[in-house]
């Protein structure tokens, strides 16, 4: 009974990022899909069917780690995994284009046992760039790889490689030659989503911790429709769109990158739990509804402690989410309320 009631606060909760108080030492995974213009009058009752269907099977993969005793790291790559091969979401099968008609994508993942990262970033080739975050993390001495050199290391790894025609999707193209005609016409640019949804930061990720209370932490994302130059979003930078460490949280961040660069949004959350002794909720709630928000930037995180304490708070007017405790029933939501 006390799971179900914990269960249905987070349902009626949403968007306010509350914390969870689970047993200590018990596991759990949080997820999200990205954040932005989500309302249910911009979704059709098909589309969240199919984005309440996948945000659930990512949280059972995850889970499925976690259960038999797996390692939190373990449990969030394959939870990002799932995410990165379905269409719906911006990161791998279902990224957006860039300028130049390119998938260019980025991911980063960070073990907060060891303090150890990886992430890779503006790859074009390689189906799961979370796996390949985390190769650069154990298989190398590096953090960062981006680009060619990237690309080359997860094929001298044995990592999966696709033609980049792996990651076209009709829906994103489309996505693409609206804004370049906004180009055109000169209007201002905006961030989309799918038809039948608003306007969305399509970044995926994973937070969780395991039995041991080691905390891990990923995000993935094909970055911003007809982004330019080159551009790297937060995603692969630790400390931006990435953080995990055992004295304080595990954070995923979906948003505006550029701000959360800026604000080292995810770090700034574990620093005002180490330094301020903040909650997890109170924490990540200072840094997304009044830092962030205070100067413009839109988005949201996952966060997560070592006591399996979560907080789910976005600042825009929905975001793709998920969690999943040691009961193994998955709980999804989308919108503010």
């Amino acid at each position: 009974m006390r799971l179900l009631a914990m269960a249905l606060t987070v349902a009626v909760l949403g968007g306010t990022g509350e914390a969870r108080q689970p047993a200590a030492g018990r596991p759990m995974l949080v997820i999200h899909g990205g954040a932005g213009t989500i309302t249910r009058g911009s979704m059709t009752a098909e589309r969240e069917k199919e984005y309440r269907a996948a945000l659930e099977a990512s949280l059972r993969a995850g889970h499925a780690v976690l259960a038999r005793g797996g390692s939190s790291l373990d449990a969030v790559e394959a939870s990002v995994r799932i995410l990165e091969d379905h269409p719906l979401f911006n990161a791998g099968k279902g990224a957006v284009f860039t300028h130049e008609g390119r998938n260019e994508l980025d991911a980063s993942i960070m073990d907060g046992r060891t303090m150890r990262a990886g992430s890779v970033a503006g790859v074009t080739i390689i189906r799961n760039p979370i796996s390949a975050a985390r190769a650069v993390m154990e298989r190398s001495k590096h953090v960062m790889m981006a680009g060619r050199g990237a690309e080359l290391f997860a094929t001298k790894m044995g990592l999966e490689v696709v033609d980049p025609s792996y990651f076209w999707t009709e829906s994103r193209w489309k996505s693409l030659q609206r804004q370049l005609l906004r180009d055109a016409e000169q209007q201002p640019p905006r961030t989309e989503g799918l038809p039948g949804e608003g306007t969305k930061f399509g970044t995926v990720g994973a937070v969780a911790v395991d039995r041991e209370g080691n905390l891990a932490a990923a995000t993935s994302t094909g970055g911003m429709t007809n982004k330019q130059f080159g551009r790297v979003g937060d995603s692969p930078i630790i400390g931006a769109g990435t953080y995990a460490a055992n004295e304080s949280c595990a954070v995923s961040g979906t948003g505006h990158g550029e701000f959360f660069i800026r604000w080292t949004v995810s770090y700034d959350i574990a620093a005002l739990m180490k330094y301020r002794g903040l909650s997890v909720q109170q924490a990540a709630d200072e840094v997304i509804n009044r830092k962030l928000k205070g100067v413009g930037g839109e988005g949201g995180v996952i966060a997560v402690d070592g006591k399996g304490n979560i907080a789910m708070p976005f600042n825009t007017e929905g975001m793709y989410r998920g969690w999943i405790g040691p009961d193994g029933v998955p709980h999804v939501a989308i919108y503010r309320d």
